[in-house]
């Protein structure tokens, strides 16, 4: 018996199981609500949540569809749910829908269940809903598309942009009237410090739009309110952020006369590019240093600069090259890098390079085109943030926290002649990435940075917290999906909806429920049971203590205990 409890320990160790054909259960809800701006019409978000209570299951899952979906509950239980849907809030960015559909069919990928969209499906980005849905309901998967709202009127903000004068900027506004009639349209503006508030009023005809410009703008906050009350509030503002200083100081060292580096940082707009042969022992003129010494390494004493310079909030991005090679690298120099380089690296061919993480950095730049010939081999370091890989995920674009300051890499050298490392230098996107690395890095960038539409989204230098127009975040990576004022790292970013499509409230939607229902003759390519992993092993360890008892209970009969 002793024998026979041992084996079946270790059999029950092993984790045994046999496999089973199971029904696709319905009990796993995942609701998927529209979170869009327009769902902010006439509480439509807030009917969105209360029917979604009516649907809860015994475990359930949330996805808010804004332009990127967000998981907010997964495989919760009723109670829990309910109270979740109590604390949502609808946002202001355009929803994709056919994406979060896709997000809960992953969720639902094993066992099964149902899916329930609920929108007001005016407007959305991304592949069409209905598609989405057909393909989850071709897994076996039950969809259903819950709307919400009628149409309406409404009177918004479409679109605003800055244009730089000499001393000065003017906004631009365009303003737009979805209904039947002429509408009398009075917008007040307020500038940060100012006592008084300057007034605009604005016939605007039936389904027309009108533009008018504020001009003089000086720095601070300035907002533009429409000042009726309609079924949309959230385009009945406007926010522009103008910075105090848009002029900083930035420091290049190279060892390189005319480099494509030095040549693109001398065209940006607000930063004034100083050049140096080496690391100065003072650099509290300087808010970003960068680093592009092809020739010579750095010394110890200027690697001690620069490490005290970071510590205390400086910004330092390294430029890829033979200098910073392990073989001929200050030793401390390396350890301030994102990346651990380890060797010097050719490939005939040329590597090519992909984007592992979508960010204002990365946009706009077909890093896809680039041609790497020569770079460093190197590894991400913990706690590092790599933005642009290679094929064989090689860190080409990477950052991290030093003490209160960041350092970025960028391993893209922008050595020239017969021994250049790529072709990026060639490309018309090399100035605008140093437009964005010089931005992103602290210097207050183009007046663009400080305007954003929702929707857009940064990847921050560390995790810190982040002033959102209805709340106080903590991340690293920022959503701005709420129209308003953010502060991020000191600096006040506005953000805009400007959609058209987004505030037209008057579209009626009840064509896409006509084509959710239609029977289009799609087929179930997916089985109506899943094969389920049964294990065994408790019961192994329930019969192994049922035999101990046994052999207690026939021992203590015989006397022997």
């Amino acid at each position: 018996a002793q024998l026979l409890v041992l084996i079946l320990i270790s059999v029950a160790v092993a984790g045994p199981f046999y496999t089973s054909e199971e029904n696709l259960s319905g009990e796993h809800t995942v609701f998927v609500i529209d979170a869009s701006a327009s769902m902010n019409t006439d509480g439509r978000f807030d009917s969105a949540t209360e029917i979604a209570k009516t649907y809860v299951s015994k475990k359930n899952s949330i996805i808010l569809a804004q332009n990127i979906p967000v998981t907010v509950l997964e495989s919760a239980g009723s109670s829990a749910t309910k109270d979740a849907l109590d604390g949502l809030s609808g946002k202001g960015t355009v929803a994709d829908l056919s994406t979060s559909i896709t997000n809960a069919m992953r969720m639902l990928s094993n066992e099964g269940g149902r899916i329930i969209v609920i929108s007001d499906f005016t407007n959305w980005e991304g592949e069409d809903p209905v598609a989405a849905k057909r393909l989850a309901e071709s897994y076996g998967m039950k969809v259903s598309f819950v709307r919400v709202g009628t149409t309406t009127d409404n009177v918004g903000i479409i679109q605003g942009w800055l244009e730089a004068e000499e001393n000065s900027y003017t906004y631009n506004c365009v303003v737009k009237n979805y209904m039947e009639t002429t509408q009398n349209v009075n917008i007040e503006i307020e500038t940060s410090g100012s006592d008084t508030k300057k007034r605009i009023t604005l016939d605007v005809g039936p389904f027309s739009t009108s533009q008018f410009k504020v001009e003089n703008l000086g720095s601070g906050v300035t907002t533009l309110e429409i000042t009726r009350d309609d079924s949309l509030m959230t385009d009945n503002t406007a926010y522009i952020s103008i910075p105090s200083n848009i002029q900083n100081e930035l420091l290049l060292v190279t060892d390189v006369k005319n480099s494509p580096a030095a040549v693109s940082l001398s065209l940006l707009p607000n930063i004034r590019a100083t050049q140096s042969n080496n690391v100065p022992a003072d650099l509290s003129d300087y808010k970003v240093i960068v680093i592009d010494t092809q020739q010579r390494a750095l010394t110890t004493e200027e690697v001690a600069t620069l490490d005290t310079f970071i510590n205390n909030g400086g910004e330092a991005l390294f430029l890829a090259s033979s200098a910073l090679d392990p073989a001929a690298a200050n030793f401390d120099l390396l350890k301030i890098l994102p990346v651990k380089p380890i060797a010097t690296m050719e490939s005939s061919n040329g590597e090519t390079l992909k984007v592992v993480q979508d960010t204002r950095l990365t946009e706009d730049v077909r890093f896809e085109d680039i041609a790497v010939y020569t770079y460093l081999n190197a590894t991400l370091r913990a706690d590092a943030v790599s933005l642009v890989n290679t094929d064989s995920e090689i860190p080409m674009l990477a950052y991290w926290s030093v003490g209160d300051g960041t350092v970025m890499y960028l391993g893209l050298s922008d050595e020239l002649g017969e021994d250049a490392w790529n072709n990026f230098h060639n490309l018309p996107e090399y100035p605008v990435l140093w437009a964005k690395l010089i931005a992103w890095l602290g210097g207050a960038g183009d007046i663009g940075d400080y305007n954003l539409q929702t929707g857009a989204i940064s990847a921050l230098p560390n995790e810190m917290d982040v002033s959102t127009p209805s709340t106080t975040v903590t991340t690293s990576r920022l959503l701005y999906d709420e129209v308003g004022i953010y502060e991020v790292s000191g600096k006040d970013i506005a953000v805009n909806l400007y959609d058209d499509m987004e505030s037209d409230t008057t579209i009626d939607s009840s064509g896409v429920l006509e084509r959710a229902t239609a029977q289009d003759g799609s087929q179930i390519v997916r089985e109506s049971t899943y094969t389920a992993k049964n294990y065994i092993d408790i019961y192994l360890i329930i019969l192994a203590m049922l035999l101990v008892i046994v052999e207690i209970l026939i021992i203590r009969s015989r006397g022997e205990l």
